[in-house]
């Protein structure tokens, strides 16, 4: 099975291990597992099912009967509060612990990916290698984005780009997109994307004083509607994206162009009717 710090589930690691003892020797039970931790085993078996977590105070016996180290135990014990974490700051907190005790010598892509998703200019980046040729020149590179960031920003955000595989350098020297995209779907990343929404919602700000109308787009409209009709605005939105994406343009792409759309509410749901 995977090393203890391969995990971001703490349940996944504990039924793994089950699962391989039980392979090793056919009598292992939760019985026996639970006596040996001093947890109920009806109780253990609702853990690795994900329906409870382990308290705070079973941590030392378990941590005891893997025989974790002491940054193995550390790790284990923000495991638990990761998994158990319910607000996006404590998400976030969590997982930057996580990182933090994980092994240097042994970078998860995780953390990378992680990364993609803390600074706008990524993804700008990775859109600009697909009609720029870019053989090196970090700060000419640089300079094309706006606002601008530093060749030394450049440099690190293509070193990033280049260790989760979203780019790759051709035999002329020339780094385009690489088909590998970076998904979302875990904890950690639902955190991660909200940081990115909130990037580029101040970069739409900046905007207005940094852009020239002819080259934006900013319009808002403040409407009275049924909170039913969200999910239907959601949908013509999703339709919007995707028109968008295939876009059958017949002149050549020359620039990348972030494109918000928000729709929030600004007042509370009034109720009762008229």
């Amino acid at each position: 099975m995977k090393r203890l710090f391969e995990y971001f589930d703490y349940q996944e690691f504990m039924r793994d291990f089950y699962e391989e003892k039980k392979r090793e020797n056919p009598y292992i039970s939760y019985r026996y597992l639970g006596s040996h931790m001093h947890l109920d085993p009806g109780f253990l078996l609702k853990v690795l099912q994900g329906k409870h977590h382990l308290a705070e105070r079973s941590i030392p016996s378990v941590c005891t009967f893997f025989k974790f180290s002491e940054r193995e135990s550390r790790y284990f014990e923000m495991l638990i509060k990761y998994n158990k974490a319910k607000t996006t700051s404590d998400i976030k907190l969590y997982f930057e612990k996580l990182m933090t005790l994980r092994e240097s010598r042994a970078r998860p892509v995780e953390e990378s990916q992680y990364a993609f998703y803390q600074k706008w200019y990524h993804s700008a980046i990775h859109a600009l290698l697909s009609i720029y040729e870019f053989k090196g020149g970090f700060k000419r590179l640089a300079s094309m984005l706006t606002p601008p960031i530093t060749a030394k920003q450049a440099q690190e955000s293509i070193a990033l780009l280049k260790r989760i595989n979203m780019i790759e350098l051709g035999g002329d020297g020339i780094y385009r997109p690489a088909n590998a995209f970076v998904t979302s779907g875990e904890k950690w990343r639902s955190v991660a994307i909200r940081d990115f929404q909130k990037e580029t919602i101040t970069l739409s700000a900046q905007s207005l004083e940094l852009h020239a109308k002819e080259l934006r787009d900013i319009s808002t409209i403040t409407v009275a509607l049924s909170a039913k009709d969200l999910p239907e605005i959601r949908e013509r939105i999703r339709q919007l994206r995707q028109s968008i994406l295939t876009l059958d343009n017949e002149n050549e792409p020359d620039t990348v162009f972030q494109i918000n759309i928000q729709v929030i509410p600004v007042t509370q749901t009034v109720g009762g009717g008229r």
